[in-house]
């Protein structure tokens, strides 16, 4: 069959390179895509959010099934779209409905959903303009640090955990009457800090039926340590070293089994991927955040792992047949680090050289922020690419990546040296 992939980061030359492998792709598209995805499938330039044009392009390439990557086109409703168009209603979209990826469009309506669900999750309130004094005496009633989360879809950078209680004052009173965030921070929620260990787990369902896929664990601050600005990740490790079975088993009974029968009690129509950000407080887990797509870099890492033909596997989501599908998964642990533009998360230049592509062995490249310009190769985003590595340990693997990396060049080219550091 004809498949088309939304979206043109490091996820989607993934999630591409894993398609090109399925023998039931026949012709692969990706839209817009990147200077990776253009060696293994055809980009079509085209904006994730203009609807009219996704629809020429899936009628006049045939296409049956669509993959969707990132959060906006999802959030705004693309899977609706193809429902009710008659010429679309009967292409495969893989990525909720609407009505459930407010999951991700919106921190207050899942933090209700969590709620109401009775799922472990941070005590918060929410706040808007007219209740931004309101928000500011509630401050006062938490300990620090503080968390301060734009509503809506803010590029992950719409999260704020502050120590001074006047800054967390200040930024509120910033992202609220000034629109620090834009629209995204019309509504702030605040909540109480879970201290502990982050990871991330992935779940794909069909709407009745779940499969676990393996945890990953990112690293989004920009600096060592965990330090400075967050980015939109910067590194990931998967499996998660301290996600042992006792653990994993009550992420699934208090986490996974009630989050998607919630789903369905709420009737939410959901056929895609959902991510649970997690932390680990003690030896409990707690929901920080859904994200109602495969996050990156964690694809990354995830996706590598999958030994399914996926392809087969969106089938069965498509066709409500997951229970019928078994997941395997490589038992090797897998990293990859994110190599950045210089200045990313701030200003950063673009159309820099990438060099040296040629001489990586051993380790799998996935594009992200790079494109092809006179034949070259060329940085286009903060987030450039990934280099993702195998190995008995997540130590062996990491150290593969970062031998790999020392081959490639661009000007100004910045990595995290430390992905792992906490495990």
């Amino acid at each position: 069959m004809n498949i088309l992939i939304l979206g043109s980061g490091g996820r989607e030359h993934t999630i591409a390179w894993k398609i090109a492998q399925s023998p039931s792709c026949k012709n692969l598209f990706v839209a817009p895509g990147n200077s990776g995805t253009s060696e293994i499938a055809t980009n079509v330039p085209l904006s994730v959010t203009d609807f009219e044009a996704i629809k020429e392009v899936v009628l006049k390439n045939d296409i049956k099934m669509v993959i969707v990557g990132p959060e906006d086109p999802l959030v705004l409703g693309v899977h609706d779209f193809f429902l009710a168009d008659k010429q679309l209603k009967d292409v495969a979209v893989i990525g909720p409905q609407k009505a459930a990826a407010e999951l991700e469009g919106s921190k207050e309506f899942a933090k209700k959903f969590l709620f109401r669900h009775n799922i472990p999750t941070a005590a918060y309130e929410s706040f808007d303009a007219n209740t931004v004094e309101a928000g500011c005496n509630f401050l006062e009633t938490l300990k620090p640090p503080y968390v301060l989360k734009a509503d809506g879809l803010a590029a992950g950078k719409g999260v704020l955990i502050l120590n001074d209680l006047e800054e967390a004052k200040t930024e509120l009173r910033a992202m609220l009457v000034d629109a620090k965030f834009g629209s995204a921070s019309t509504k702030v929620v605040i909540e109480e800090f879970l201290d502990g260990i982050e990871l991330s787990c992935f779940v794909l369902t069909d709407g009745k039926n779940y499969k676990i896929l393996p945890t990953a664990k990112d690293y989004k601050r920009i600096g060592e340590g965990d330090t400075g600005l967050n980015t939109g990740g910067m590194g990931a490790v998967s499996p998660v070293p301290f996600a042992d079975n006792e653990f994993m088993s009550k992420i699934q009974e208090r986490v996974v089994i009630p989050t998607i029968n919630g789903l369905q009690k709420d009737n939410l129509p959901y056929k895609g991927f959902v991510f649970i950000g997690l932390i680990k407080v003690g030896n409990d887990p707690f929901v920080i955040e859904y994200n109602v797509r495969l996050g990156d870099p964690e694809t990354e890492v995830v996706l590598p792992r999958l030994k399914n033909d996926l392809v087969e596997v969106f089938q069965a989501v498509a066709n409500q047949t997951l229970n019928e599908i078994t997941i395997e998964i490589d038992d090797r642990a897998a990293t990859t680090v994110m190599l950045v533009s210089g200045g990313y998360p701030e200003a950063y230049e673009k159309g820099k050289e990438i060099t040296g592509l040629e001489n990586i062995e051993g380790s799998l490249v996935f594009h992200a922020g790079a494109n092809v310009k006179d034949g070259k190769v060329v940085t286009s985003g903060g987030r450039v690419m990934a280099i993702t590595s195998f190995g008995k340990t997540y130590q062996e693997a990491i150290k593969k990546s970062y031998q790999n990396i020392d081959k490639l060049h661009f000007d100004k080219m910045n990595y995290r040296k430390d992905i792992g550091f906490d495990l």
